[in-house]
């Protein structure tokens, strides 16, 4: 469980993709506590102590909260809590057993890979899961951790080819898999790549129709080989707001499958709990004190005058450059509101064969955000060291549209190096630097980042580029950044 000494945070779940945090405890188990503001959630107490109770949420997230913040009956009934009798040794994995007489065999040779292995998916450390399908970890952090891998052509799951799959955990367990297959960004172009260049005998052609050509075929190719194991699929709606989508779905030993075929977008699997899948991802709001306390809990103040913030879950943004859609799920899943890039770039309107809309992508998932009660500000305008500095002291990245040119790399990598190795001789040179800044903006190096701390007295900010945990952290002077700037800014708020 995760355990933040100085507070917590957490964002109303969003159904944005079909992967959404799996539940790990049973309904039954579950109450409503309310705040001292008369807000309620439902959640399943799992300790109280020391002025504090431990919580899980109805989509798997575990906090600690004062218990002073519950109303007087809540804090009367947890103050004779007492925790239910511990499981037996070896308690925690949930064994796996032929469901419908179909057993773990069975599904991973159907997948062509050993997604199974003895247990539940949501009983299993997400490392070792992702060590069985040889899948890269992309990030590890206080909120959860993930694994992605971009195959090349010739890898299949469940005969077909995916273009990006990615497995989610929280609390040392898995929480979802979200699988994209054909999509119009990926499967373009008059010859396609490796099996599109001929589709049961036909040639692939160019434009939409070859897409929906190749998309046709995946669902077809996946459903054929879920039917075959466990008969025919239900047909339910999953998602909210603008993401929600028609899928069908396969059950098995505790496992919902759902496939998604949205015409001329994505196909796309996801592996979800029953729970999840029964709830059809749809989630409730947290109440506002809970973001904001885990949103400043994560706020590092260093001895140097930095201040950042920490467990902004890393996002490889890929060979297809998705820069805009990867740092909108970093974002997003740093409120825990699931997120797939892939999907996220279908929100953007992306053209056949990539391509990304800004306004079009950070818009449309700002509705939903928008009905979620939060907050979606989009700003023009300078980068002001005030605003900076009152977004990052409360905990709130800020998305930020920047002119990523050769210089401004150049200069952000050497920097960051320097300011480890010599402090007062980077001190020297960024006073320089931004007494007399010398970058130029390119508009052809349109970009996204993710402006994540600040020094007040060198006049630096931090920001993080979604191209892996090695660009986790990289500063530049704010009035070097001014210069390349695109001049806005988008912020998710309370």
């Amino acid at each position: 469980m995760n355990r933040f000494p100085a507070t917590l945070h957490f964002f109303a779940a969003l159904g944005v993709c079909l992967h959404v945090f799996a539940s790990v405890a049973r309904a039954e188990e579950f109450r409503t506590l309310t705040n001292t503001s008369g807000k309620a959630i439902r959640a399943k107490v799992l300790a109280v102590a020391g002025g504090k109770v431990s919580i899980a949420l109805e989509n798997g997230q575990q906090f600690e909260i004062p218990l002073a913040s519950l109303s007087p009956a809540d804090q009367e009934s947890l103050a004779n809590w007492k925790p239910a009798p511990a499981p037996a040794a070896g308690g925690a994995a949930v064994a796996l057993a032929s469901t419908g007489g179909v057993t773990a065999e069975q599904i991973n040779e159907a997948l062509g890979h050993p997604l199974f292995a003895g247990s539940t998916l949501w009983s299993s450390k997400p490392e070792e899961v992702a060590a069985r399908l040889d899948w890269p970890r992309e990030s590890k952090t206080a909120i959860g951790e993930s694994y992605r891998a971009y195959p090349d052509a010739e890898y299949r799951l469940l005969g077909a080819r995916p273009h990006s799959a990615a497995l989610y955990g929280e609390n040392e367990q898995v929480t979802g898999l979200s699988v994209v297959y054909a999509n119009k960004g990926d499967s373009f172009g008059a010859a396609g790549g490796g099996e599109e260049h001929f589709i049961k005998g036909k040639p692939v052609p160019g434009g939409m129709e070859g897409v929906r050509m190749i998309m046709e075929n995946d669902a077809e190719t996946i459903a054929g080989k879920l039917t075959a194991l466990l008969g025919e699929p239900k047909r339910q709606r999953f998602g909210e707001g603008e993401s929600r989508v028609d899928v069908q779905r396969w059950d098995w030993a505790g496992h919902a499958f759902l496939l998604s075929n949205v015409p001329d977008e994505y196909v796309s699997l996801a592996v979800q709990t029953i729970e999840a899948a029964d709830n059809r991802g749809n989630t409730a709001r947290i109440p506002d004190s809970i973001i904001r306390e885990r949103a400043r809990g994560f706020v590092e103040k260093r001895n140097n005058g930095d201040v950042v913030i920490t467990n902004i879950p890393m996002v490889d943004q890929g060979p297809k450059g998705y820069c805009v859609p990867a740092t909108a799920e970093r974002c997003m899943r740093f409120f825990g509101i699931p997120a797939d890039m892939y999907l996220l770039a279908m929100a953007g309107e992306t053209q056949a064969g990539g391509g990304t809309s800004v306004e079009l992508l950070l818009s449309n998932i700002g509705s939903d955000i928008k009905r979620k009660g939060r907050s979606f500000e989009i700003s023009e305008g300078e980068l002001k060291m005030r605003d900076i500095q009152k977004s990052i002291d409360a905990g709130i990245p800020m998305i930020w549209a920047v002119y990523s040119t050769k210089e401004f790399n150049e200069i952000s990598t050497e920097r960051t190096q320097e300011r480890k190795d010599s402090w007062e001789s980077h001190k020297a040179r960024v006073a320089a630097a931004a007494a007399d800044p010398k970058l130029s903006p390119d508009p052809s190096r349109g970009h996204v980042v993710i402006i994540m701390g600040y020094n007040a007295e060198t006049n630096e900010i931090a920001f993080s580029d979604s191209w892996g945990e090695r660009y986790l952290e990289r500063w530049i002077t704010l009035p070097e950044a001014e210069q390349v700037s695109q001049k806005r800014v988008y912020v998710i708020g309370l």
